[in-house]
């Protein structure tokens, strides 16, 4: 249908502006069609208007486990998988995805993030708002911008200079607005003094005329402080209903402070919403059991071997102990959805794989993440004597969640006990780590024998870790975020601001880029992940197709008699920088399916942004003449393959060096 704005009178359109309630947009006396907007990143989280309570539908891993998988094709078949159940309930717009960056493990909302780095990132996010939109659904990029902890998000500011903006915390924004998304959701913080509804800069300037975002900007649930600030800033829909909002409106237009023409100009950004909702697109194409598939695949496809001593793993033949409670499904907060989906044991799942092979039992004991267990002493002695014994730790909801960081990299002590004791008896201990995030092993990970890191798997979690422990799958995930050592060693550490200012002191050394400037060893590097099959990097070309675009093409070979996929990452690096830059930077990245044997070519593309900085004196991105390392690895910390090009722009392009 067509939305026509001159049908409206100067009051609905003011009350356009606003949430019906909690979930729906306004609709002019019955003019217009209300927009459905519900949470769910990952997966539909709908609240039902009348009960308040949540609806039932696919859980699918989090982002933290969909960002793991470095697949681009996964995260387009994750939106689109969520879009049918968005279609079957009646909603709109999903509020998701979330791509803040990880400056800091402790952040309580990690799980719903994507990584570290805001090339993967931004590429990432793309193929998921291109998967849910397909379906003629709408998505939310969010929360923008430099929203990167729990603590204080309503009040404390970020302070950060404007090269740290651009390079890390602007630039996944900017690649994923290439797909249009519908919405994109401001967060609550203040940037330098600014809340993010009111920074004209921010929304118009860089998102709208800079990125061409071309949608609705909404406001996070409550981010609002003034609606004709926000409105002048050019926030088009404030969300949820707040009974002083229109009175706010008509106060600022009655003072002049807004004119009906910008009214107007946010109106009709809504009404095009309003029409992209009606449209043919909204065919339901998947059964709820391929949906549970797609879960279950992207969860496989996002579990990252950390550590797998003497081939451990996959399970081989013998006794096998399951200790511990498996967590999985998810964190809290908005993400957390509710299933109709009945998960079986990690221990039913592998009995199920193993059957004739390995003989699976259930550990009596049982421990979470409150520091509560009962059976200490009982685990010990099931424990002596088996072949193999796996152990489940991590957390959950209550310890990753919206609103709130955790205060700790570290398992509870009771989890860490369970492993360190077990260790002590039996010599083939597998740790499988659900979380949202880096996880603290320093107290226990030289005393086990492997490490699976399962991520916040969704419905399908337990299956998913099955699948790998006992071999159906080659695991083939890497890690979107560095594991450090320990919390001191992070870039912000155990600060948290101090409910006025977060300073952003480390700048542009967010992630590997921090760890890699202080030269820091870490526990596992950004990018890393072992598989059951073994690969080899050769043959580095670079082609040049311009004066700051390449090709990088080289071959990857499968060396083992497994069959596996292989993500390579291309990375950057400054030799010679007239300013402080990273040692290298993430560029490009492609994961690769090999037969046992098999070799592929591969290639990637760079153009000029990939050896640019922002230069803040120049405003702009800028490219200086020198040499420029072309870095192929496994991980940020596994380089394979180096060649070093030379970059000649005009004089007239350079400052004087």
């Amino acid at each position: 249908m067509k939305c026509d704005i001159k049908t409206l009178t100067l009051e609905e359109k003011i009350k356009l502006l606003t949430g019906k309630n909690c979930w729906q947009s306004e609709t002019a006396s019955g003019k217009l069609p209300d927009v459905f907007f519900s949470d769910g990143p990952h997966g539909l989280r709908k609240i039902d208007i009348e009960t308040e309570a949540t609806e039932k539908a696919t859980v699918m891993p989090s982002l933290v486990v969909l960002a793991n998988t470095w697949d681009v094709e996964l995260a387009r078949l994750d939106g689109a998988t969520i879009a049918d159940d968005c279609i079957e309930k009646g909603a709109d717009v999903l509020l998701a995805p979330g791509i803040n960056i990880k400056r800091t493990p402790l952040c309580g909302r990690n799980f719903e993030y994507f990584s570290e780095d805001p090339f993967l990132a931004g590429t990432l996010a793309k193929a998921y708002i291109e998967g849910v939109q397909s379906k003629g659904i709408g998505t939310s990029l969010k929360h923008y911008c430099v929203n990167n902890r729990e603590y204080d998000r309503f009040y404390q500011s970020s302070e950060l200079d404007e090269r740290t903006l651009r390079e890390i915390y602007l630039p996944a924004f900017e690649i994923a607005v290439q797909a249009q998304p519908w919405t994109v959701m401001c967060s609550y913080n203040p940037i330098n003094g600014v809340w993010a509804s009111e920074n004209k800069w921010l929304l118009n300037d860089v998102l709208r005329e800079e990125f061409g975002f071309e949608g609705v900007i909404i406001s996070d649930w409550g981010a609002v402080h003034n609606s004709w600030r926000a409105m002048k800033a050019t926030l088009d829909l404030e969300m949820p209903y707040r009974p002083q909002a229109y009175q706010e409106l008509k106060v600022g237009f009655e003072k002049g402070y807004i004119t009906e023409a910008e009214i107007d100009a946010r109106v009709e950004k809504i009404l095009q919403l309003m029409e992209k909702t009606q449209n043919d697109k909204k065919v339901v194409t998947t059964t709820k059991e391929q949906r549970h598939q797609n879960a279950l695949k992207i969860a496989r496809s996002g579990i990252v071997l950390l550590k797998n001593e003497e081939n451990i793993l996959p399970l081989k033949q013998g006794s096998i102990l399951v200790l511990g409670s498996f967590y999985g499904m998810g964190g809290g907060g908005s993400a957390l959805g509710q299933t109709e989906y009945c998960p079986r044991s990690l221990r039913e799942e592998l009995a199920e794989r193993l059957a004739g092979k390995c003989e699976v039992v259930n550990g009596f004991a049982k421990v979470d993440n409150k520091n509560w267990a009962t059976g200490m002493r009982f685990a010990a002695q099931e424990a002596y004597g088996k072949d193999v014994v796996v152990i489940c730790v991590g957390n959950n909801e209550q310890i990753e969640s919206e609103a709130f960081d955790r205060t700790t990299l570290r398992l509870s002590a009771t989890q860490e006990d369970m492993i360190i004791n077990t260790a002590k008896v039996n010599k083939n201990v597998i740790v499988v780590v659900t979380a949202g995030s880096a996880v603290d092993m320093s107290a226990w990970i030289d005393k086990v024998k492997a490490v699976v890191f399962a991520g916040f798997g969704g419905e399908a979690a337990s299956e998913a870790v099955a699948d790998v422990l006992a071999g159906n799958v080659c695991p083939s995930g890497k890690l979107s975020e560095t594991f450090p050592l320990n919390l001191a060693d992070t870039p912000t550490g155990e600060n948290r601001g101090d409910g006025f200012v977060d300073e952003y002191r480390e700048g542009i050394f967010v992630g590997y880029r921090w760890y890699d400037k202080k030269e820091k060893e870490v526990l596992f590097p950004f990018g890393y992940g072992l598989s059951y099959a073994k690969f080899e990097y050769f043959d580095l070309k670079l082609e040049k197709k311009g004066a700051t675009e390449y090709d990088v093409v080289y071959m990857v070979k499968n060396v083992s008699d497994t069959d596996g996929q292989e993500t390579s990452q291309v990375y950057v690096r400054d030799v010679f920088a007239m300013v402080s830059r990273p040692e290298k930077e993430l560029k490009g990245f492609t994961k690769t399916a090999l037969k046992a044997g098999e070799s592929k070519q591969v290639r990637v593309s760079l153009d000029a942004r990939a050896f640019a900085y922002y230069s803040m004196p120049l405003k702009k991105w800028y490219v200086e003449n020198g040499e420029f390392e072309i870095l192929v690895g496994a991980s940020s910390r596994d380089i394979r393959l180096t060649e070093t090009i030379s970059i000649e722009l005009p004089d007239d392009e350079q400052v004087t060096h």
